[in-house]
């Protein structure tokens, strides 16, 4: 009997090099042709010299990406950051949903060698690290950092352990800095765009077949009115759709799609209620970064799908804020648009004169760097409206002026934005013009039904206009739309004014003291409120409490804001009560 030899593998040690197209699916679902062509130019132009230029070969094409052999991890890196460099240069132009951009992943490893493939953990790792890369980024293994540090004239962001997916043990990563290769200038562009959010179809929880249209209406409904959201990019819903019934990969689905965030939930009904469980993650790492339950009497399931859906827009739009802040924080050269959603987020923090300083410095600050950016004019003027009409300075009119001015220039810029027409409105409202600021916030909700804030405003110029009874069904609608809303406190508080206009003092207390927690103002209006009651010892002690917030409100910055609201006989007179009993309550003069 002949024994047969042994088939001898080839083996060898090299520096694998994976890299893989951001938003590959996404880019090919818009524009097939236009995709495979940029892509086999930029294969062509940026990627094959870079790679021939340092020894390296290419394995294989993966269809949205490539798999690369090198004979050193420097050479490797080097060929990396060539070709970064060079496709982002050939890309600039493009519009950014339509930017073809590469992320790559690099590692040592003894591979098994054929002509047209290489296998091995040291490939599979460099496929993983590739997969945890930012896009235009570049992330390497700890194998590959101990080879090349202090020889390819870039600097590295420890990334610590990472536990990459069908790898046992955890590599630790490293993230090359292209900002440092280029004297620290602006950071490379990310290809996800900033407000990135697909809406997966809600979870059929029991499978009841007739359930099947709410779910699906709640689903398309959301993402029709995250659209909405000024800046948001929003996956189209037939693109959404094909995820139905399958277990996703948030991670995944993030890179295919090019998007931040991914919301997923479900909808279960047992006997007459309807509960709907929705939660908010990161794409970029899977981390949940908020979660909301509805529990609601199986009613009319299509008003119930429009009040969920106003809901958690509502709620989403505060959340997506913050998540941005979050990240802007963290670029070392944050741009206008950064700095908007910091400024954002403080706003949101609640309405008290430090709030306000911190968040009109980020709006200054962008301003500065992008003087004809719509969302900066709108941010800026918000404060400048808000801190007029919160009580919160004694240059009100002046601040007023300003907030008019660039919304008006904004929306000369952008007609529709409904957010500048809310604030224009508000703008109008504060100064004797209750009718035309009605008529803005409207406007702003023909071009966006889930904004609460227009329903609010309008309540309150019922109260400006000596119509207080009618201000509670207008906030009412406002909670209906957005019950834990970043404005709810000083929703609160306009309720308590208009009870307190009717004189219903003791309703008008419950509903000021609910306004208090982020709402300076809200201290001294319900020490005028207690004074009537003949609380004198509690309302001194809401004085002090407004004091500790806004160390600068007087009496005089109340009388002369107010009378220049409205020259209604009802409101004055339960003003000039209001200026009395905060006289007596100890509030400065001014």
């Amino acid at each position: 009997m002949v024994q047969e030899r042994p088939v001898r593998v080839e083996r060898r040690l090299s520096a694998i090099l994976a890299a893989d197209v951001a938003g590959y699916s996404r880019l090919m679902h818009n524009d097939e042709e236009a995709t495979h062509a940029k892509l086999a130019a930029l294969l062509t132009d940026a990627v094959a010299p870079a790679i021939a230029e340092h020894g390296g070969r290419v394995v294989k094409n993966t269809g949205d990406g490539f798999l690369a052999e090198f004979p050193s991890a420097v050479e490797a890196i080097r060929a990396a950051v060539q070709f970064q460099a060079r496709v982002s240069e050939l890309t600039t132009g493009d519009v950014e949903e339509r930017r073809i951009v590469f992320r790559v992943g690099v590692n040592i490893g003894d591979v098994i060698v054929e002509p047209h493939d290489i296998f091995g953990d040291g490939v599979n790792i460099a496929a993983r690290l590739e997969s945890i890369a930012e896009p235009g980024g570049i992330c390497i293994s700890s194998a590959a950092y101990d080879q090349v540090r202090g020889k390819v004239g870039v600097e590295f962001a420890d990334l610590g352990e990472q536990n990459l997916k069908n790898i046992d043990d955890p590599v630790r990563a490293y993230a090359v800095d292209l900002n440092a290769k280029a004297d620290r200038a602006a950071s490379l562009p990310s290809s996800t765009p900033r407000l990135s959010i697909v809406v997966l179809p809600f979870a059929n929880i029991g499978g009841n077949p007739e359930q099947d249209y709410f779910v699906e209406g709640v689903t398309e409904s959301l993402t029709t009115d995250l659209s909405r959201i000024n800046g948001a990019f929003v996956i189209a819903r037939n693109t959404a759709f094909t995820f139905k019934g399958k277990a996703v990969n948030v991670v995944r689905l993030g890179r295919e799609l090019n998007v931040r965030y991914v919301l997923e939930g479900s909808v279960q009904r047992g006997g007459n209620l309807l509960r709907v469980n929705v939660q908010l993650v990161d794409a970029e790492t899977g981390n949940h970064l908020w979660a909301e339950r509805f529990d609601k009497p199986v009613a009319d399931l299509f008003d119930m799908q429009d009040e969920i859906v106003s809901r958690l827009a509502n709620s989403l739009d505060a959340e997506l804020v913050a998540a941005e802040a979050r990240r802007a924080e963290r670029s070392p050269h944050p741009n206008a648009m950064d700095l908007v959603f910091r400024g954002r987020a403080w706003f949101n923090k609640g309405l008290t004169p430090d709030y306000m300083v911190q968040a009109r410095g980020f709006f200054e600050q962008a301003m500065a760097l992008d003087p004809g950016n719509v969302e900066v004019m709108v941010g800026l003027a918000r404060i400048d409206a808000v801190l007029g009409g919160a009580l919160m300075t004694d240059d009100y009119s002046a601040r007023f002026t300003s907030a008019e001015a660039t919304l008006t220039k904004a929306l000369s810029l952008a007609p529709n934005h409904a957010f500048a027409h809310v604030y224009l409105g508000f703008v109008q409202i504060f100064t004797k013009r209750v009718a035309q600021g009605i008529a803005q916030c409207e406007r702003a909700l023909a071009l966006d039904r889930n904004l609460a804030g227009a329903h609010a405003l309008i309540g309150f110029a019922k109260f400006l206009l000596g119509r207080g009874a009618e201000t509670e069904s207008h906030i009412n609608e406002a909670f209906r739309l957005s019950p834990r809303d970043t404005l709810a406190d000083r929703w609160m508080a306009w309720v308590g004014l208009a009870k307190a206009q009717l004189g219903a003092d003791a309703e008008a207390v419950v509903w000021l003291r609910r306004g208090l927690r982020n709402y300076s103002a809200a201290h001294f209006l319900l020490a005028a409120v207690l004074v009537r009651l003949g609380e004198l010892d509690e309302a001194r002690a809401a004085v002090q409490a407004g004091l500790a917030l806004d160390p600068s409100f007087t009496i005089r910055r109340f009388r002369d804001a107010t009378y220049a609201r409205s020259d209604n006989p009802t409101f004055l007179a339960w003003s000039d009560h209001a200026i009395e009993s905060m006289r007596s309550a100890g509030v400065p003069e001014g």
